[in-house]
């Protein structure tokens, strides 16, 4: 899909600050970080929506969140971190390429308790 950002970020197209990749997925800092660590975990397939899974993606899913347990880790966040995907245009979701983005560093007056 060439018009997709984040397919042109995988791709080399975009330039990005990646923290990650391996064979599934790819993570990169975020541009509008709302937390000191704002890591966007990225499928490399694109899949447009959380909707838009299949019984085939099941362990992609999973190695997405295997990916953000390691980047917090690695950042020193093991402890205690946010990971959040939105769905859908009214879910908030503004890129329509499968996305978990993982925020940490958060102290009592930067963060909502959602």
């Amino acid at each position: 899909m060439a018009a997709c950002l984040f397919c042109r970020i995988r791709d080399g197209e975009i330039p990005s600050k990646k923290v990650y990749e391996d064979e599934y997925v790819i993570a990169f800092h975020d541009l509008y970080p709302k937390a000191p660590l704002h890591v966007l975990i990225v499928p490399r397939k694109h899949i447009a929506t959380i909707n838009d899974l299949e019984e085939g993606d099941a362990e992609l899913a999973g190695r997405l969140f295997l990916a953000a347990k390691q980047i917090a880790a690695d950042a020193g966040y093991g402890d205690g971190y946010r990971v959040l995907m939105n769905c859908g245009e009214k879910g908030g979701q503004v890129i329509f390429h499968m996305h978990l983005h993982l925020m940490a560093g958060f102290n009592d007056s930067s963060r909502d308790h959602a």
